[in-house]
């Protein structure tokens, strides 16, 4: 077969509407695309060709999928066949389990989304292709090896002539090893490019979660805002916010790793108490302590320790690892959180009675993508993101962390050591990083909302016009534009992504207007690179908030203005 001769791709469905969108999807892909109605249709196929991936419905009559992946990967031949689970209902971490176990290397949903599932059946024909690339080389590398030992032979009765022949030989060999490291050096290039088109992903991925997650967001602190007698809908209305919570923190923290990873985080380091720091991550996660039941305890001895910290990058690593603590504890358990100095160190140990880190998975614990073993009795979701993350801050914070266990059911402690600051800079910088506003009450604003998205742009405005602000709405762009030559707000809070005029533009056009000088421009945005926050200052915003707004952060920025800010305008 040669290197380049298309290869089959098997597509499993008893709907034959189905098919057809996989094969208008994958046609793309220019490989062989070979149908069947059943698992014993796909089973006979098999028989009769090789496949380099099978697409698979999961639910079939008489043959369900699973049956069917099971019956495939029994057979010799095709027990390294890859599949791609298709199913149309909510599938389990157990049903996943299951899959995995009989050999499934992936599962997608439907509706398909199929930029998803042809990049998939890409990667698996692309490896197909490797691996059917290298079993011709090996082949060639196992005939120039035997042609070689005759060679060898040969050499030894022969004379002069018979060596140079040999030398010319290893000069074709040589030239071939440079063509293969030319080859090596175009796969790296390729591999850094598939790393920048990552990058943009994850980028484009957060922001459109965020865009949905904002009204989301806006409409659970609507519900807040309202007495709620029934005490069920009270209880669904936490669940929509720690689960809405949980989603904003995946989204950040991939984003936050792949900044890492390129280095395009930059700490803003200050003098800070520790005890202030542990004291922010055990708020983040006390909801999450308090749901599950668990037991909190710490120990923080009396005195200053101060550290030269970011102080939102610590306090996200020391959420994460109180995080993790809650989470992998089943409910009702113990977490402990000691503090005590080491020299000029300080260490954090954070304990837990929960499931434990098995030996084998203890010295990749900090891998990214590393996840506890599913086959436990304890599954639970995630990325394997987090504890990567924390590791890879605290390194940037010349700081350290580890994890300890005895295995599973056992518990785990996971050790911070971070340096302290020498006492001569702790009292020479003793003053508070910030100062409090007061518990004078808030002033009330004109403030513009524009927005293109319906929902985001109503349950804004009404959140903000219960916290006594006059709000006024825009649809879009240009009537943004206008409503604030109309109303002259004190703030307007602009979604860069609208139409008509982007939110770019209606900064930059308020901006070239006597009137629009005072008013401060807030961008509201799904996209929050450190590109994007240029962009949007060079546009004339003062501030870049991210979707879902954090009303906590908006209400400290509507604090700091003077009051009547726009009175003048």
């Amino acid at each position: 077969m040669g290197a380049n001769e298309k290869v089959n791709i098997l597509l499993v469905d008893d709907q034959p509407a189905r098919l057809l969108t996989y094969q208008s999807v994958l046609s793309e892909l220019g490989q062989n695309l070979v149908c069947a109605r059943s698992g014993v249709e796909a089973l006979d196929k098999l028989m009769r060709e090789e496949f380099a991936v099978v697409l698979l419905d999961v639910s079939m009559p008489e043959m369900d999928g699973f049956e069917a992946a099971r019956l495939i990967h029994d057979h010799p031949r095709f027990e390294k066949t890859p599949i791609i689970f298709v199913t149309g209902v909510h599938v389990s971490d157990l049903d996943r389990l299951k899959g995995y176990k009989i050999g499934a290397v992936d599962y997608v949903s439907i509706p398909v989304v199929p930029e998803i599932l042809r990049s998939k059946v890409a990667v698996l024909v692309e490896l197909y292709c490797k691996r059917r690339e290298m079993r011709e080389l090996n082949r060639n590398l196992a005939q120039a090896n035997e042609r070689l030992a005759e060679a060898n032979t040969t050499l030894q009765a022969e004379k002069t002539r018979e060596l140079q022949r040999a030398n010319t030989e290893l000069e074709r060999a040589n030239r071939s090893l440079q063509s293969e490291v030319a080859e090596r050096a175009r796969a790296e290039q390729a591999l850094k490019e598939a790393d920048r088109h990552k990058d943009e992903f994850l980028a484009m991925l957060a922001h459109e979660l965020r865009n949905p997650l904002a009204p989301i967001l806006s409409a659970v602190q609507l519900m807040r805002m309202k007495p709620m007698p029934d005490p069920q809908l009270s209880r669904s209305r936490d669940v929509i916010e720690r689960q809405l919570s949980h989603l904003t923190r995946l989204v950040d923290d991939l984003l936050d790793v792949a900044r890492i990873t390129r280095g395009r985080i930059n700490l803003s380091p200050e003098p800070i108490e520790l005890g202030t720091l542990i004291a922010r991550a055990v708020e983040i996660v006390q909801p999450l302590i308090q749901e599950r039941g668990h037991q909190f305890t710490s120990e923080i001895p009396d005195g200053t320790l101060r550290v030269n910290a970011d102080p939102l990058r610590l306090t996200q690593a020391l959420g994460n690892v109180l995080g993790n603590a809650a989470k992998y504890t089943e409910r009702g358990g113990r977490i402990t959180l000691t503090v005590c100095r080491q020299g000029t160190d300080v260490e954090i140990r954070v304990r837990d009675n929960g499931i434990g880190i098995p030996a084998e998975v203890l010295p990749r614990i900090f891998d990214l993508f590393a996840q506890l073993d599913r086959r436990s009795d304890h599954p639970h979701s995630g990325l394997g993101i987090g504890l990567a993350l924390v590791r890879r801050l605290l390194q940037m914070h010349d700081g350290s962390i580890s994890a300890y266990s005895e295995g599973t059911g056992r518990g785990s402690e996971f050790v911070i050591r971070l340096p302290l600051l020498l006492e001569t800079t702790q009292s020479a910088n003793s003053r508070p990083s910030s100062a409090r506003t007061g518990d004078a009450p808030p002033v009330r604003r004109r403030i513009l909302v524009a927005d293109d998205n319906a929902d985001a742009l109503e349950t804004l405005a009404t959140v903000l016009e219960l916290g006594g602000h006059e709000v006024f709405s825009a649809a879009n762009g240009s009537l943004a534009l206008e409503s604030a030559e109309r109303h002259l707000p004190e703030v307007a809070l602009l979604d860069i992504g609208m139409p008509l005029l982007d939110g770019y533009e209606v900064a930059r056009r308020i901006r070239a207007q006597a009137w629009g000088k005072r008013i401060t421009l807030v961008a509201l945005t799904g996209w929050g690179q450190d590109s994007d926050r240029r962009r949007s200052q060079e546009a004339g915003f003062d501030s870049h908030l991210v979707k879902p707004l954090d009303l906590e952060k908006l209400s400290q920025l509507l604090a700091r203005l003077p009051a009547g800010a726009a009175a003048n305008a």
